[in-house]
């Protein structure tokens, strides 16, 4: 074992917390009380090769590995999870997956802008009655020949209103259950589709989060990804994977809430001597420091099983629910280390307790996570 990052790793780590510190810092809490999409921020991000980065450069994209993906993750997601979860999505879900599954024209037409930053993407497998339970899926795409109509509605989708690009699952044969369903590429501006208001979330509330209807869309059946029948394998792999960027995302968001704890604790001063002497404080703070670093080797691990083309499903899960957990808890925590001030929007950890909590629900709640973990320990 290796435990040593390379040259490349830290370049990548570097770069990632110069731009969250110089680009996404200022701004951040505005953004979160305004609600605003940071689009100028995201665009420098793709300009940098952040929203591309494990895509072959053939393609346009960094040809990074997956563990400096981690790296960058953490370091934007400690300072802005509004900006992070909108380059997990982009390299995790749609990237990824158009590269992994996508014909060359697919690749062609839609992967070398998404690698490059010149526009985002969405991932629609989330329904109204679809969330945990992906395989009823109400949404239709009927097959018409040499086009699919495209019917219905997804919920909860993370770019719904910036992207360009949307990977949509629907049920072509509701006969063959998830066996039936199919993913298509549809482009925002295809006749027929309609974006929902955004919605007023508890936390990364600069992420753009709607609901995208379809009525009788039209798409060409060159847009289906795979042979028919292929969507829900697809979504199943892709998520996979999207839950390594989600883990570190979560650990991102308990890093930065440590760091800030950290600090106020050599600041501040109770009982004639900065908190940091007094024990309940170190003991918390231990704590955090050794949570946050197990995440970060589950996370470090699930990558590297990525890259070595290993079966990543049990580790990327394990990243994933105590990466989320772990956030909870520090945030929480972190909160309390400021005490007072720790409820104000000024000293940032209140944002970062609230951005936390998504981390156990989206891509697989901590539920399911444990779901996948008992059956992959008991098989």
């Amino acid at each position: 074992m290796d435990y040593q990052l390379t040259e490349e790793h830290l370049m990548i780590q570097k770069a990632a917390r110069d731009f969250a510190t110089n680009e996404l810092l200022p701004g951040v809490i505005e953004r979160d009380e305004h609600q605003k999409f940071p689009a100028e921020q995201i665009k420098k991000l793709g300009e940098l090769g952040f929203l591309g980065m494990m895509v072959s450069p053939k393609y346009g994209g960094a040809g990074l590995d997956t563990i400096s993906y981690v790296l960058a993750m953490e370091e934007i997601s400690k300072i802005d999870a509004s900006a992070s979860v909108v380059m997990s999505v982009n390299n995790s879900l749609v990237c990824w997956g158009l590269e992994a599954f996508g014909t060359e024209e697919q690749k062609q037409k839609y992967l070398v802008p998404l690698a490059t930053g010149q526009i985002i993407g969405a991932f629609m497998l989330s329904e109204p009655e679809a969330g945990s339970d992906a395989t009823h899926q109400r949404t239709t795409a009927e097959d018409k020949g040499d086009h699919y109509l495209l019917n219905g509605t997804k919920n909860w989708i993370t770019n719904g209103n910036s992207a360009s690009v949307y990977l949509v699952m629907a049920q072509t044969h509701p006969e063959k259950g998830s066996k039936g369903i199919n993913t298509l590429i549809v482009e925002k501006n295809m006749l027929g589709v309609t974006i929902g208001p955004k919605e007023n979330k508890m936390g990364i509330r600069g992420s753009d989060t709607h609901s995208v209807m379809f009525q009788d869309v039209k798409v060409p059946k060159e847009n289906r990804i795979g042979e028919d029948g292929f969507g829900f394998k697809f979504a199943m792999k892709t998520l996979g994977g999207g839950r390594i960027g989600i883990a570190s995302q979560a650990l991102g968001i308990a890093s930065g809430a440590y760091e800030l704890s950290l600090k106020y604790a050599k600041e501040r001063k109770a009982f004639g001597k900065e908190i940091s002497h007094h024990q309940a404080i170190q003991f918390k703070l231990a704590d955090m420091a050794t949570r946050i670093e197990a995440s970060r080797l589950l996370c470090i691990k699930a990558a590297w099983e990525k890259d070595h083309h290993l079966d990543y499903t049990l580790s990327g899960s394990m990243a994933k629910v105590f990466s989320s957990e772990t956030a909870m808890w520090v945030t929480t925590e972190a909160v309390q280390i400021h005490g007072g001030y720790g409820y104000v929007k000024e000293y940032h950890v209140e944002r970062l307790m609230r951005d936390a909590k998504i981390t156990q629900i989206y891509e697989g709640t901590s539920e399911v996570q444990r779901i996948v973990i008992s059956r992959a320990i008991l098989s």
